[in-house]
Formats: C-alpha cells, sequence, structure tokens
C-alpha cells in the first residue's frame, strides 16, 4: 500500500493519488516482489523539502525528489534474502516497508515546464525514479545511471505515461 500524505498548500491539478497508486504498483510487479509493500510518500513544498534536504543530506537547496530506503540490498531489486529473513515487515499488516517519498510539488511544477511535458509524466517520473531507490537502485556512476534510466521509462512506458 503507498500512504500518501498531502501537505501542499497549493493547487495539485492532476489525479496525483491514482497516479502514485499505478506506479508503485508497476514498479512493484516490474521488480518482480512478490510479497506486499509499504510506501510513505509524502507531498510537499519547495520549502519543505529544502528544510528535509539540509536536516538529511546537508544540501542547502530544495530538490524535486527524495528517497529514504528502509531496506539494504546485495544487489539491486533482489529480494531473496528480505525474503528469507522477513526484514522489515509491518507487524500488524505483513507489508514489506520499503520506505519514505517526498516530493516537492513546486519542483513537479516547474520540471513539467522545463522539460515540455504533462505534470502526470513528471509527478509519475519521479515516483518511478524513488520507487527504484527503494529497491536498492541508484546513478552515482554512469552504468547505474544507465540501468536506473531503462527501468524508470519501462516502467512509465507499461504504463503508457510517455514523454509528450
Amino acid at each position: 500500500m503507498i500512504y500518501i500524505e498531502n501537505e501542499y498548500d497549493g493547487n495539485i491539478s492532476i489525479d496525483y493519488e491514482d497516479i502514485a497508486q499505478k506506479v508503485y504498483k508497476e514498479a512493484i510487479r516490474y521488480i518482480g516482489c512478490k510479497d506486499d509493500c509499504e510506501v510513505n510518500l509524502l507531498i510537499t513544498d519547495n520549502a519543505t523539502i529544502h528544510t528535509i534536504n539540509q536536516d538529511t543530506r546537508n544540501i542547502d537547496s530544495p530538490t524535486d525528489v527524495l528517497s529514504f530506503p528502509f531496506l539494504e540490498y546485495d544487489e539491486p531489486g533482489e529480494l531473496d534474502a528480505i525474503y528469507e529473513n522477513k526484514l522489515n515487515y509491518n507487524q500488524e499488516t505483513d507489508e514489506l516497508i520499503l520506505g519514505d517519498i517526498v516530493i516537492s510539488y513546486d519542483k513537479v511544477i516547474e520540471q513539467s515546464n522545463e522539460y515540455g511535458h504533462s505534470l502526470e509524466r513528471e509527478f509519475g517520473f519521479l515516483i518511478a525514479h524513488s520507487m527504484l531507490h527503494l529497491f536498492g537502485y541508484d546513478h552515482i556512476d554512469e552504468d547505474e545511471r544507465h540501468v536506473m534510466e531503462q527501468k524508470q521509462e519501462d516502467i512509465l512506458n507499461n504504463l503508457n505515461i510517455r514523454r509528450k
């Protein structure tokens, strides 16, 4: 289940709950996770994400999305050890707790305009990007970046959320 908390004071003109649910479910299917999962999503503004970015990463600026994975992987997307050891499961729901996502809707608007695509596509992209981080993927080096970019595109294309 993706638990969504909307703290954004402005108008959100897209069906963010539907997009978040669809991308969340497709990312889990795409990775091949066989268990129900738990993800917390906070939608906020530039000021709040700036504070979180400063507090958690010591970066003094707003960003588009922050991911806080609750699991460590031997290899990205490799869940066998997690299944075997029943690591990070919610005792009440038996859901695998993947982690938290924070998105600045101000950045969704800015980047949608900057890249020339829809708000839906930008929001969906940030969810897909962050879900991959929660599954242990990263983009620190060039090879990792290419792998992650392809997976993001696959997830969005599978949902017909395309660049315009």
